[in-house]
């Protein structure tokens, strides 16, 4: 295992944790559809376009508390609300996109200067993907424990140096955490519905951009995670072959991240600084777009998975685990149900047994897996009749009840 949790100096840091969150928004006019203006958001370190000029990214800064990722999402909404407003323009609550004619409605980010080959790189994947794929939304949760509580499990270790062991640690969390992320997707699916000009049926997916027919590569990569410079390597692969552009094209559950800029040269040089949970829903029930019971979740997960023996995670297993992933994006799955329910409950004993505090936060989990309780078919019920009216409505809704600057 990866901690000792019951290691008098481990558990004193146990509990602390630093979360970060990226959520992807399309903006929307009046009645729905795309909004053609300009991103309205230059030089803010917390708001960004993201694949296309109407889609808004808002990038929290780090904090140890959940709740405090919440509560600057909300205060960020409100500055980007105020705005919108001027324009008439809202906030998409869904990851699903709304009504598109065609993709001359989309228009690819435009950087200039020094930045301009991220516009390049963009129509490279508009190009390659298609131009409505990467509409599909999402949030993307960074995680990792304190540099208290990593130094605490290295001066348990037998490693000699700190930077090693950080990497081995991430490394190793990483590849655990893909084996797990098919739950994930189970707890937190919220896109089951889709305009028909999306072209995917309604009601099969609980989350189109998670299923067979959302955002993957077209292949199943095959990862090394044994060590930095092998995991590195085994992405850089790929590039020399010509099947990715850069390493930000590895459309995959889980990313390895370095502080700062996302590329192999700082991973490779600065070490593991964080992992990229990629699989969450923009979930429309929450105004966020997600519930800070499943951040909490998420850290009770990351928990669990470092008291479990570590073991490598073959390329049969990885192949598995996308597989896995796509099959708990499908709506009524009974064998993923089953298992999710079995997990559960051993996390629900290592909770009780260590974390008796996280309780509740397992309990919210285990309702889901209850007939007519899980995010999906929520959402379904709600907004199934209608997605286009009863979504601008919602997006209304939240901007009246979030505010303004």
């Amino acid at each position: 295992m990866l901690l000792d949790i019951n290691n008098n100096t481990v558990r004193k840091y146990l509990s602390q944790a630093e979360f970060g969150i990226e959520r992807e928004s399309l903006r929307v006019s009046a009645d729905g559809r795309l909004a053609q203006t300009p991103h309205p958001f230059e030089s803010h370190r917390n708001i960004d376009r993201d694949f296309c000029e109407n889609q808004i990214e808002f990038i929290s800064d780090v904090f140890r508390e959940p709740e405090q990722v919440n509560e600057q999402l909300v205060e960020l909404q409100k500055f980007v609300n105020a705005k919108l407003k001027e324009n008439e323009e809202f906030l998409w609550c869904f990851s699903n996109p709304p009504k598109i004619s065609g993709e001359d409605e989309i228009p690819v980010a435009e950087y200039t200067g020094s930045l301009r080959n991220k516009s390049i790189y963009r129509r490279y994947l508009a190009q390659k993907y298609g131009k409505i794929k990467m509409l599909f939304s999402g949030i993307h949760l960074n995680f990792s424990f304190t540099q208290e509580l990593v130094k605490a499990a290295f001066e348990q270790s037998n490693y000699h140096y700190f930077a090693d062991f950080k990497n081995h640690f991430y490394l190793t969390l990483a590849a655990r955490l893909v084996e797990y992320a098919w739950l994930v997707v189970y707890l937190t699916a919220a896109s089951p519905i889709s305009d028909d000009t999306v072209g995917t049926q309604s009601n099969m997916y609980s989350s189109i951009r998670c299923s067979e027919r959302g955002y993957w590569n077209y292949f199943i990569p095959i990862l090394d995670y044994s060590d930095l410079q092998s995991y590195t390597d085994s992405i850089q692969k790929y590039i020399n072959d010509g099947n990715l552009r850069s390493v930000s094209e590895l459309y995959y559950p889980v990313r390895i991240k370095p502080r700062g800029a996302n590329s192999l040269e700082a991973l490779a040089q600065n070490g593991v600084n964080h992992i990229e949970l990629r699989v969450i829903d923009v979930n429309p029930l929450s105004p966020t777009g997600i519930f800070t019971e499943d951040i909490q979740f998420i850290h009770l997960l990351m928990l669990y998975l470092v008291s479990l023996p570590e073991h490598e995670l073959t390329g049969t297993e990885q192949i598995k685990a996308v597989n896995d992933i796509k099959a708990a994006a499908i709506f009524g799955n009974d064998e993923i149900k089953r298992r999710a329910e079995k997990v559960l409950d051993d996390i629900k004993n290592f909770a009780l047994k260590n974390f008796p505090e996280y309780r509740a936060v397992i309990e919210y989990q285990t309702e889901k897996t209850q007939s007519g309780n899980s995010y999906a078919e929520i959402v379904s019920r709600r907004f199934g009749s209608d997605y286009m009216n009863k979504g601008i409505a919602l997006a209304r809704e939240y901007q009246r009840s979030v505010g303004y600057v």
